[in-house]
C-alpha cells in the first residue's frame, strides 16, 4: 500500500497538519469517480500545506478527500452517496466494497502513523499542540456570486468543541490573541471561535486518547486567500497567513511551558 501523507518529524511540541491538502487519487477512483478536477479541488483544501511550514513536525496528507476522508469518522470516511459531499454526485457508479476496504485500509495506517507521532511528542514534552490547518468556501453561488454573511463566517475559524475547553483556556485565547493582534496589512483579521465549525474526527481522536497532554486547534481558513473558482491563490495573502501563523508561537511555547 503506497502511502497517502507525507511526516516529517522535529524536535518540537508543535504539530502542524493539513490533511484535506491532497489532491492525488489512485487510479482505480479516478476512475470511478464523477467529479472534474475543478469540482474536486473546490471541495479540498488547496495550499494548506505550505502553512505547516511553521512547525518543524508536520504531517500533510497527499491524496483527496474524495478518496478518503482522514477528518472523517472510519464509518463515513468514503463518501459513498451525494449526502456524503455537499450534494455531489461523487462517483459514476458505486464504488465496491473491496474499493473501499482498501480506501479504509490507507485511513487505519494514516491513524496508526499519527498515533506515533503523537505518543513521541508525549513523551518528549510532555503535553503538545496540533494545528489542525484547513480551509473552506465562502462563495458556494458561483463565481460571480454574492459571498456569505461575514458575521457567519469569520476569515478565521478556531473549532474547538472537541476537546474540555477549560483545561486548555490559556492556550485558545492566547492563540486567538495573538492572531488577532497580528499587523495583516494594516489591518487585523477576523479570528473568532466555534462560528462555522467546532472541529473534526480528527481532533476528536486525539482529544479522545490525550486528553490531559494533547491540545488540537481547528485552524479553518476562509478561502479570501483564493479564487475558490479558478483555484488561484493570492500569493501576498498566502505569505501573510503563514506570519500570522508565525506569530502565534511564542505564544504557544509559553503556555505550554506553564502545563509542565
Amino acid at each position: 500500500m503506497n502511502k497517502i501523507w507525507s511526516i516529517h518529524e522535529s524536535t518540537s511540541p508543535v504539530i502542524a497538519t493539513a490533511i484535506h491538502n491532497g489532491h492525488n487519487l489512485r487510479q482505480e477512483v479516478a476512475e470511478l469517480l464523477a467529479l472534474s478536477n475543478a469540482d474536486r479541488l473546490r471541495e479540498e483544501d488547496p495550499f494548506t500545506a505550505e502553512w505547516t511550514a511553521v512547525s518543524g513536525t508536520r504531517i500533510v496528507a497527499l491524496h483527496s478527500r474524495f478518496e478518503v476522508d482522514l477528518n472523517r469518522p472510519r464509518d463515513r470516511a468514503v463518501y459513498v452517496s451525494p449526502e456524503d459531499a455537499w450534494g455531489l454526485k461523487v462517483w459514476k457508479s458505486e464504488p465496491s466494497e473491496d474499493m473501499i476496504a482498501r480506501s479504509l485500509e490507507a485511513y487505519d495506517a494514516f491513524y496508526s502513523e499519527v498515533m506515533k507521532v503523537l505518543k513521541n511528542a508525549e513523551q518528549r514534552f510532555g503535553h503538545f499542540v496540533v494545528l489542525d490547518i484547513h480551509s473552506y468556501n465562502h462563495v458556494r453561488e458561483g463565481p460571480d456570486g454574492s459571498a456569505a454573511d461575514p458575521e457567519l463566517n469569520p476569515e478565521i475559524n478556531i473549532g474547538t468543541g472537541t476537546m474540555e475547553r477549560d483545561r486548555w483556556a490559556p492556550l485558545i485565547d492566547r492563540f486567538i490573541s495573538d492572531l488577532r493582534s497580528f499587523d495583516f496589512h494594516g489591518r487585523h483579521l477576523d479570528v473568532r471561535e466555534n462560528v462555522r465549525f467546532r472541529g473534526g474526527n480528527f481532533p476528536r481522536w486525539i482529544h479522545e486518547r490525550f486528553p490531559e497532554t494533547g491540545c488540537a486547534l481547528a485552524v479553518e481558513m476562509k478561502k479570501f486567500f483564493m479564487d475558490e473558482w479558478t483555484g488561484k491563490p493570492d500569493p501576498v495573502y498566502m505569505k501573510a497567513i503563514y506570519e500570522a501563523l508565525t506569530s502565534t508561537l511564542p505564544g504557544i511555547t509559553e503556555e505550554l511551558s506553564k502545563l509542565r
